[in-house]
């Protein structure tokens, strides 16, 4: 029998619209059947974003802390931040009754592979390289050394997410 509850993970490189469609699948299904387990990370907030809501923000630290004492599912330093989900997160989720959505990079799935979550998978990828690119520059938020190391990065990403002999690993 399949656990109605089974976690559900956007994955993809960074800028390719994860989380505009995370956004999109909780505004199409409001009653609360999805929760979003929100992830913690190092970097500096965006504009717009509020603690608690899109990220938990944290030091290096205190991160580095909770991930020895064994509180996180998955973790990964990506383009020189830390980013990771708390097992209480996605308790909290699952508490509540609904299917947790998690919002995590290639790294992180490998980490989620080697837990007990079992979730399903999605892979998120650009139309192109090119599409991409535009995407994160019009997020503005990039110095070019940063932008060269994520669509470096998100060059490496795609390998992963392409299917190959009916496996996608």
């Amino acid at each position: 029998m399949t656990d109605p509850l089974r976690p559900v993970v956007f994955c993809g490189p960074s800028g390719v619209g994860k989380g505009t469609l995370i956004e999109m699948l909780m505004r199409r299904f409001p009653d609360g059947q999805f929760g979003f387990s929100v992830s913690h990370t190092t970097r500096e907030p965006r504009e717009g974003e509020t603690n608690g809501v899109q990220y938990n923000f944290t030091t290096k630290e205190a991160i580095k802390n909770e991930i020895a004492e064994g509180n996180f599912i998955e973790y990964a330093e990506v383009h020189g931040k830390y980013y990771g989900t708390s097992v209480a997160a996605v308790e909290s989720v699952r508490k509540q009754g609904k299917i947790c959505i998690l919002d995590i990079d290639v790294q992180g799935v490998q980490k989620v592979k080697e837990s007990s979550l079992q979730p399903l998978y999605l892979f998120i990828s650009p139309p192109s390289m090119e599409s991409l690119e535009k995407r994160l520059r019009g997020r503005g938020t990039e110095t070019e050394d940063q932008m060269k190391m994520r669509l470096g990065n998100a060059a490496k990403e795609l390998e992963y997410g392409y299917v190959k002999n009916g496996k996608n690993d």
